[in-house]
């Protein structure tokens, strides 16, 4: 059996005489020890192929990490301490036999990621989140926060940037609502967009951005950066940073889209609004930055709106009807997604904000996924339900949009 790690060892050695090292140099150093062990022990050739991988995963990769992340049909990733490690394939799941030797293996992963992103990530500042080579999000929480050690979760970024065309075919919209997303996004209505954890909200947002005429200046603000937003010259990209303990200063979605509102933008995408940031970007809504677009956590669009209230309080003391009404007079459509229990993804509804009435947010829902049962498979069937017409039309008359639906 070949002894990875002993050839490992001997791989190291010989880096020790490289300056900058490259990936070219380490394979040179991989494929003489390879050489010099398969003097001692036979190797097959299959053996030195996959004993090369390995090598390299684990000196310049992310160990037993690489072979899941270029897995295709794995979406995400958990390893929850050294000795479990769980992936998410087609919509299930399941715990995989491979496993970290130890702690510090994990550790040194853990370390070998935020390094390459500029992040820090200690006992002292024991949480973090980044994006990873524009493919992958990381969301790290490390001892004494996490009891059974390091803990990662990865969610991968589809592969290729999907469009509308592409959630009709999977049956996430039909071509009547894609038809009525298109002239909402160019029409500049304020679109804000809710679902649970893992219903696609980021990639939803990507692909409505595809509507956004091109000659136009967007400021895109996230956590860690995710969105893949496409045809767009005038783009400006910001990302927030954690204070650490080598005295970083904080910078928070809300400092970013404050200072976004003096950069010209024509429309503000916020990747996700989870704190008091919401007031800002309410505000910026409704302060002539028409057509911007948010995410946010919510089970249903009653529920998301009921969060935008609480998340408004985090940001301004000011009394719940005068928050009711700045999240009436800002958001124009909402739109719910949902992961359906087959894994599907599906746009469940679209509501639009009428405004406020007896004191509470007025919505009416314009269309709605119904389920109608399931197949022998266990794939559910349903059909999109169109319930009523839009009622707001002023902004589709200035931008010149003929709506034949009679909205």
């Amino acid at each position: 059996m070949v002894d990875v790690e002993e050839i490992k060892l001997d791989v190291l050695e010989r880096m020790d005489g490289f300056d900058d090292i490259t990936d070219d140099d380490i394979f040179e150093c991989i494929d003489e020890s390879i050489k010099e062990y398969g003097e001692k022990v036979m190797m097959s050739v299959k053996e030195r192929i996959e004993a090369r991988r390995q090598l390299f995963n684990k000196i310049r990769g992310l160990d037993i990490l690489e072979d899941l992340l270029n897995d295709e049909r794995i979406t995400e990733i958990m390893v929850n301490g050294p000795y479990e490690i769980y992936v998410e394939s087609d919509g299930k799941v399941k715990r995989i036999e491979k496993a970290f030797a130890d702690t510090q293996k994990l550790s040194d992963i853990v370390q070998r990621i935020v390094g390459n992103v500029n992040r820090r990530v200690n006992e002292r500042s024991p949480i973090v989140d980044a994006s990873i080579r524009g493919k992958f999000r990381v969301s790290i929480v490390l001892p004494p926060i996490a009891i059974n050690g390091p803990i990662l979760t990865i969610r991968k970024f589809k592969k290729g940037l999907m469009d509308i065309d592409s959630l009709i075919e999977l049956g996430s919209v039909n071509e009547e609502i894609a038809e009525f997303l298109s002239e909402i996004v160019r029409a500049k209505y304020n679109i804000f967009i809710s679902g649970g954890t893992n219903t696609g909200k980021t990639t939803f947002l990507n692909i409505l951005s595809n509507f956004i005429p091109k000659d136009e200046r967007i400021i895109t603000i996230e956590d860690s950066i995710e969105l893949q937003i496409k045809g767009i010259g005038n783009l400006v990209r910001l990302e927030a940073r954690s204070g650490n303990v080598d005295k970083d200063i904080l910078v928070t979605i809300r400092d970013l889209i404050k200072a976004s509102l003096r950069m010209r933008p024509d429309r503000i995408i916020v990747g996700e609004v989870r704190g008091s940031e919401c007031i800002d970007m309410l505000s910026a809504m409704n302060t002539g930055h028409d057509g911007s677009m948010s995410t946010g956590h919510g089970n249903s669009p009653k529920e998301m709106l009921t969060r935008l209230e609480t998340m408004c309080l985090f940001g301004m003391d000011i009394p719940l009807v005068a928050i009711r009404n700045q999240i009436a007079a800002s958001l124009d459509i909402l739109i719910h997604i949902g992961r359906l229990r087959d894994g599907s993804r599906k746009v469940l509804s679209i509501c639009e904000v009428l405004g406020v009435k007896d004191g509470e947010i007025e919505m009416k829902t314009l269309y709605k996924y119904v389920e109608e049962g399931e197949d022998k498979n266990g794939r559910i069937l349903g059909k999109f339900v169109k319930c009523s017409e839009l009622k707001n039309t002023g902004k589709l008359r200035a931008a010149g949009i003929k709506n034949e639906r009679k909205c």
